[in-house]
């Protein structure tokens, strides 16, 4: 488990890259995205590449946010190299989310073994 600090953010030029509606593992964000989709930026000091535990498309349990907004996102993007042990919840402007959040918890959800049963 993780404690980080939690923030919008939105597919705009002045908050991302030149190239808004790609994240980082070259998804496309559709112009109706909003927060219900559950995808999330991670700083990269807790992504693999840069020595973390985490990996582009791992599903992350998030708690201490709110109700609306708690529950599983699955990472897509990463954030500037400024930012340490952060996240950031995808959003569309239209629902006016700019706050943020400390004490944030996150855990890795961990993929579980297809179960087989004898037929």
């Amino acid at each position: 488990m993780y404690t980080v600090t939690a923030t919008i953010y939105e597919p705009d030029p002045r908050q991302t890259d030149s190239e808004p509606f790609i994240t980082a593992d070259n998804s496309f964000i559709t112009p109706q995205h909003s927060s219900k989709n559950r995808w999330m930026a991670l700083s990269r000091d807790l992504l693999k590449p840069w020595g973390g535990k985490f990996s582009f498309g791992d599903s992350v349990r998030v708690s201490g946010i709110s109700a609306k907004l708690d529950g599983v996102y699955v990472i897509h993007d990463t954030m500037n190299r400024r930012h340490h042990h952060c996240m950031d919840i995808l959003a569309a402007k239209w629902e006016h989310l700019d706050e943020m959040w400390k004490g944030v918890k996150i855990t890795k959800v961990e993929k579980r073994e297809p179960v087989w049963q004898a037929g």
